[in-house]
């Protein structure tokens, strides 16, 4: 399953101080990939991803959000100096559930 979708990037609260950043998935696709991945979680309800931002190509995990009933992809800091984004920003994002 490939998603791709417009999202602005927003700091986590309860790690500010360390700028953990991310992007929320849609929520209809986050609603697929749950009845997609059935049982298929590791960690924290993680699922294993391709990720595109820009000209950044990385795999990494996304996480269910409970609190915005969808799942959020973690884009770090690399990625954001590579492409010159920050929180607030909005990019493009590619996410492609990997392992299934």
């Amino acid at each position: 399953m490939v998603v791709v979708f417009e999202a602005e990037l927003w700091i986590w609260d309860a790690r500010r101080s360390d700028t953990w950043t991310f992007v929320s998935l849609p929520a209809d696709e986050s609603e697929e990939i749950r009845d997609l991945a059935g049982g298929l979680r590791r960690g924290f309800g993680s699922l294993r991803v391709r990720v595109v931002v820009g000209t950044s190509t990385w795999t990494t995990s996304i996480f269910p959000d409970s609190a915005r009933g969808r799942y959020v992809l973690p884009i770090k800091r690399a990625v954001r100096t590579a492409e010159s984004l920050d929180a607030g920003d909005v990019a493009t994002v590619k996410v492609e559930l990997i392992d299934f």
